[in-house]
């Protein structure tokens, strides 16, 4: 599959971007092409821990540490139809590592999928809303609203001070995550196609967030504010900061995921993005859950 900017619309761009098959399948390489630079960066940094990535029939299969997010797979049924060889395939990559065997799967990838999974002793364990929109000229609008704050990129040697400010902004949602947070600036740092950016309030960083671009996508993600910072506009100027760079390189359409119902959707369908679908993240039960 062959990417190309879509012009018809000019600069004003805006929907019609349909969600269908064609969209989910660059959406979903996108954030599998994240996870798949994650765990290269991951296997130059830490290369005993043995992260590595695969892609088998179309799915992008990745390992970076039994605990880790990003050991799942992306793009199940969207390229190719899986067949139980392929399934058996997977399945042993994660289990030869002693990692659970977790699917993110569109629905457009469609129902043959989510029946074959469920027959295998699958479960769904999470949804994610995938969002998008077209990319547009961004006015510099968030600094106007709030002559306070700015926002702007990371520059090397600040990879702590992201880290920080990243687990400070969802240590209290997740404080499970803090200390993989804390170390996650360096891997972003290390990561190709990535940038990580910070808002910044009275010129202190109060936020943020990492852009990625891969074919024309622009995904955004990790974007968080510390808590005392919070509903002055700082995730705004993040996204637009972002929008901006993820414009000026290339890219035509914009992503971003949430939690169905968060705040963090609520933020990102006020700036214009769109629900293109919900997506299932399945995992494959353990024998001692009764299959």
């Amino acid at each position: 599959m062959h990417w190309q900017p879509d012009t018809r619309f000019g600069d004003n761009m805006s929907f019609p971007v349909f969600a269908d098959l064609e969209l989910a399948r660059r959406l979903e390489r996108s954030e599998a092409n994240a996870g798949a630079r994650c765990v290269e960066a991951r296997s130059r940094w830490s290369p005993e821990g043995g992260a590595e990535w695969r892609e088998i029939a179309g799915t992008y299969a990745m390992f970076d540490g039994p605990a880790s997010p990003i050991t799942q797979t992306f793009g199940l049924g969207l390229f190719a139809e899986p067949t139980g060889v392929d399934l058996d395939r997977l399945e042993n990559f994660f289990q030869e590592r002693g990692a659970p065997v977790s699917h993110e799967v569109s629905p457009l990838a469609g129902l043959s999928v989510a029946d074959f999974l469920s027959r295998r002793g699958y479960r769904p364990v999470e949804f994610t809303s995938v969002m998008y929109q077209p990319l547009r000229a961004v006015p510099d609008s968030a600094c106007a609203t709030n002559p306070r704050l700015g926002a702007r990129l990371m520059q090397p040697g600040e990879e702590e001070l992201w880290s920080e400010i990243s687990a400070r902004g969802w240590a209290a949602e997740h404080p499970e995550l803090q200390e993989m947070l804390f170390s996650f600036g360096r891997l972003i740092a290390a990561c190709q196609g990535s940038l990580a950016f910070f808002a910044h309030l009275d010129g202190e960083p109060v936020a943020a967030g990492v852009l990625w671009r891969h074919a024309g996508v622009a995904l955004f993600g990790g974007a968080c504010t510390i808590p005392e910072a919070r509903k002055q506009g700082a995730q705004r100027a993040l996204l637009e900061a972002r929008m901006s760079v993820a414009r000026s390189s290339g890219c035509d359409l914009a992503m971003m995921c949430a939690q169905p119902g968060s705040a963090s959707q609520r933020n990102a369908e006020r700036q214009g993005f769109r629900i293109a679908y919900t997506r299932i993240k399945w995992r494959l039960a353990n024998p001692s859950e009764g299959g």
